[in-house]
């Protein structure tokens, strides 16, 4: 992948204070409200898995490019000039992508994320997201609609986006070191830049903007105090994620991921934190707040403290397979009925039914596994499927 030629280096910015406005060019003509049966179907009561979880969280990966190649989810070499991406006939259109969401809000889906690969290198997906914006759940709510996004492209994107109709961003951000973040994105890509896509999504209304950093132990930890002092006090979330094992390209090893009690501990040494409720019903954070009322921060503890058993999200690969987790090692092809000529109830049966079959709790049961038995275990990608 190519990507835009780098400026000098920037200090990073504080982003405590707003920049000044940004000229954008022409508001985004609005779209005649479509019939009712087009924005919604009628609700199928919900659906729950074997576990007794509901779906409620839809992610959709539109892309499998990216045009970084950090080193743990796309390493440039399994990731390189001559890795075969999907041709563009085989990616679901924006208007299959509408329909996969419509049916899945008549099951009780009320949050979209649109993922990636990046997200933003997708042609046209502006236009996705109004299409999206325009669904509504059986009661007549309209959808959240998030994205993340490596924030090479934010700056320059977040005011269209939001006239489209996006709700919120969350932006990776592994290291403030300039140094140390090219190092990680292995394309030489400035700090300084997703700095400015930050500021430039909290100017856009794209908020609260949440800021997530994946820990590696002996690579990026050492960032997690700087990361902390940098954010605190600002309009932005910073999250800490411990380091998965989700693929096999990323080489993981269990001695590499730093746990969140530790992360909680390293910054509550320097910044004391008192514990914060979670906001809804299958958050994956666990929330801090600063003892002195400057904000807080989240700790995504997929490996040390599994959440299987709250998880209430399904995902959709670039190409249109059905995924229950983010270690799954197989999907179930959408995009065969869709092109096939399936009505919306055949789609939502075929929908129900998979959420319905639904066991998955890979990560209770990793501590379980042998080193061996992880690494035979195939899983799919995440630049594949989405975070």
């Amino acid at each position: 992948m190519t990507h835009e030629a780098t400026k000098p280096a920037a200090a990073p910015v504080r982003l405590g204070m707003p920049a000044p406005p940004r000229p954008v060019g022409p508001a985004r003509p609005a779209r005649p409200a479509p019939a009712t049966s087009a924005r919604r179907l009628p609700s199928t009561g919900g659906l729950s898995d074997l576990r007794g979880r509901p779906l409620r969280d839809l992610r959709i990966s539109v892309t499998d490019r990216c045009n970084f190649r950090c080193v743990y989810c796309m390493p440039k070499e399994v990731f390189g000039r001559d890795y075969a991406f999907l041709d563009r006939d085989e990616l679901l259109s924006f208007e299959e992508i509408t329909r996969i969401a419509r049916v899945a809000a008549a099951h009780g889906v009320e949050k979209l994320r649109l993922t990636g690969g990046e997200p933003l290198l997708r042609r046209g997906i502006e236009e996705l997201i109004a299409g999206l914006a325009e669904l509504r759940t059986p009661d007549g709510r309209p959808l959240e609609i998030a994205l993340t996004t490596n924030g090479s492209a934010l700056a320059m994107k977040a005011a269209s986006l939001k006239a489209a109709g996006l709700t919120r961003v969350t932006v990776s951000l592994d290291s403030l070191d300039e140094a140390l973040f090219q190092s990680m994105n292995d394309v030489r890509f400035p700090v300084g830049r997703v700095l400015d896509g930050i500021r430039a999504a909290h100017d856009a209304g794209l908020g609260p903007v949440k800021v997530n950093m994946v820990v590696k132990r002996g690579l990026n930890d050492h960032e997690i105090l700087p990361m902390a002092e940098h954010f605190k006090g600002t309009p932005f979330t910073l999250r800490f994620i411990e380091y998965m094992d989700v693929g096999t390209s990323n080489g993981w090893e269990l001695g590499e991921v730093v746990p969140s009690s530790e992360i909680v501990a390293r910054i509550g040494e320097r910044m004391p934190l008192e514990p914060l409720g979670a906001t809804a019903p299958g958050e994956t954070a666990a929330r801090w707040r600063y003892a002195d009322g400057e904000g807080e921060i989240g700790v995504i503890s997929s490996v040390t403290q599994a959440f299987c058993g709250t998880c209430n999200r399904a995902r959709i690969s670039t190409e249109g397979r059905l995924f229950t987790c983010l270690f799954a090692s197989e999907g179930h092809d959408l995009r065969a009925l869709l092109r096939g000529g399936v009505d919306d109830a055949g789609l939502a049966d075929a929908m129900g039914a998979i959420w319905g079959a639904r066991d998955d709790r890979y990560s209770e049961v990793r501590a379980t596994l042998t080193p061996e038995l992880r690494a035979a275990r195939p899983k799919i990608e995440m630049s594949y499927i989405g975070g």
